[in-house]
């Protein structure tokens, strides 16, 4: 039974999902202290987040039995993800569950900026009927800048275009194709900044995004320009904005997000040509509903299904194309696991080569696998899909993947070379029928082994006899035989036999067949 902590308010919906999912079982504790977090947080293989969760790196530190966070929404700024993978947990977010209403908040919040809509309804709540004081713009031909057209920005693009304004966007991983069927046009950033009369900033808050509306980006736009936020807190320079508002080179700002949330009455605030929301970006009856449906599909679907959606630290493969990697992915981390087992140390590199079938989707997921089982005997079973790839750039290891259409003599090949201390080597796999793995190659003879089980691989010498005195020394022991298969790399010479077995052999065993006539060396595996 996998258990889910849901530790923010969740869509009754979501909830739904979580309490009829056979072989979950979920708890519902909001409102809990960082401590009494960390008290509890070990028990749970999922937690369901919202914003107000705070999931850092001392709480990542007990999390003993976490598998997966699932955040109701698309900012994580709230989980240390660095952290979480290298826990090996995987962070999930719901990118497509609030962008419409996040879209629609920017363009209500622009709409009200212009027409001083939430000043004059204070006035007259007052009292007062000021029509001259609140006088605004019309934004039908005015040009709208939107920085960074991703899903939202997209969306306020097409309702701007609709509303009749001028379009001008900058994101450097857009395609002009994908700017002229939206119908905006692609600039530089500073451009962006010079010709805008309306700013509307739609990018993550990151390294390069933090601080990005500043005293030197501001004193590139147009004198009168307006501002409009609902993105992330710290894109925008909270003291650079205030400083433009109060020299009239902004006319006005709109904010949904900020530094500090909630900021109290800071002076940014109080200031008349500022109008503000409380983080209400997402925040609609329709957004909060598909969020937590979404949310807790996914949670379910990977702790219950292995399936990896909207993942943000692990290559995301739809339940479809799972189906079709299962096979790939466990002789992925089979041929790591039996590179691990056959006495490599002190490894440097390793080049990961698909071919075939193999070479088509989601390679970076069948790499993270073969390095899952290349370290998980070496550094221990808490190494999995999530933090092998980071477990290994911190050991210094180079990982190199090669791509080919050309399967050699199977219509898939996943072949591993490990460059170490001790020497390289390489092994090969490929799929049988539909989807049983089989090792078809240890350092350069061919073979046709299970990858399962207990597993004994012996280099010998190809000589009469050899073959059935193994077979003599395993049944002297009590241990069955499953499948014996035997490959040379000419007659005479240098041979490998790789045995299946039904129990684990004893040192006793192991030194018997360690000592036979023609044997070089003895390897146990266990995969």
């Amino acid at each position: 039974m996998k258990r889910v902590l849901v530790s923010d308010s969740l869509a009754s919906e979501g909830l739904d999902i979580l309490n009829e999912e056979a072989g979950v079982e979920v708890d519902y504790k909001t409102g809990l202290s960082p401590d009494e977090l960390k008290e509890i947080i070990g028990q749970y293989h999922g937690l369901i987040i919202r914003s107000s969760t705070k999931v850092t790196a001392d709480v990542l530190a007990v999390a003993d039995n976490l598998e997966v966070v699932g955040r109701a929404g698309i900012g994580v700024d709230n989980v240390d993800v660095p952290a979480a993978t290298k826990k090996g947990v995987v962070v999930m977010n719901t990118p497509g569950g609030n962008t419409t209403t996040t879209a629609e908040h920017a363009i209500s919040l622009m709409m009200s900026l212009v027409r001083n809509i939430p000043q004059a309804t204070m006035s007259m709540k007052e009292g007062k009927w000021e029509k001259k004081k609140f006088q605004g713009h019309e934004i039908t031909g005015k040009t709208l800048g939107i920085v960074g057209l991703g899903a939202i920005g997209s969306i306020v693009a097409d309702r701007a275009v609709g509303l009749k304004m001028k379009v001008i966007a900058y994101d450097p991983f857009i395609t002009p194709e994908r700017a002229r069927k939206l119908g905006v046009t692609q600039v530089e950033l500073d451009e962006l900044y010079e010709r805008a009369d309306l700013i509307s900033i739609h990018v993550p808050k990151l390294k390069e995004t933090a601080n990005l509306i500043c005293n030197e980006t501001i004193a590139k736009m147009k004198d009168g320009v307006y501002i409009v936020c609902a993105a992330r807190g710290g894109i925008v320079n909270e003291d650079a904005l205030l400083a433009a508002l109060e020299s009239g080179k902004v006319a006005g700002a709109a904010l949904d997000v900020f530094n500090e949330e909630p900021p109290g009455l800071i002076p940014l605030i109080s200031h008349p040509n500022l109008i503000c929301t409380p983080h209400l970006g997402a925040s609609t009856e329709e957004a909060q509903t598909a969020v937590a449906l979404q949310v807790a599909d996914q949670v379910c679907d990977y702790l219950v299904r292995g399936i990896i959606l909207n993942a943000l630290n692990v290559p995301s493969v739809p339940q479809e194309a799972l189906e079709q990697m299962r096979p790939y992915i466990k002789l992925a981390e089979s041929l790591g696991k039996l590179q691990a087992q056959l006495g490599v140390s002190g490894i440097s590199g390793i080049d990961i080569e698909f071919s075939g079938h193999a070479a088509e989707g989601h390679t970076s997921l069948l790499t993270a696998a073969a390095l899952s089982g290349l370290m998980s005997g070496v550094v221990g079973d808490w190494v999995n899909l999530v933090n092998a790839p980071v477990v290994a750039r911190e050991r210094g290891i180079k990982v190199k993947e090669t791509v080919s259409g050309n399967g050699e003599d199977y219509t898939s090949l996943i072949r591993l070379k490990v460059d170490s201390e001790s020497g390289g080597i390489s092994v090969a796999g490929a799929i049988f029928g539909k989807s049983e793995p089989r090792v078809v190659e240890i350092d350069g003879i061919g073979i046709e082994a299970i990858p399962d089980g207990n597993i004994l691989i012996l280099w010998n010498y190809d000589k009469p006899g050899l073959v059935g005195s193994i077979g003599t020394t395993l049944g002297n022991n009590s241990i069955n035989i499953g499948q014996l298969q035997f490959g040379r790399d000419e007659p005479g010479g240098r041979a490998i036999t790789v045995v299946n077995v039904d129990t684990e052999p004893d040192e006793k065993t192991l030194k018997e067949l360690s000592e036979l006539d023609n044997v070089i060396s003895v390897h146990k595996l266990v995969l």
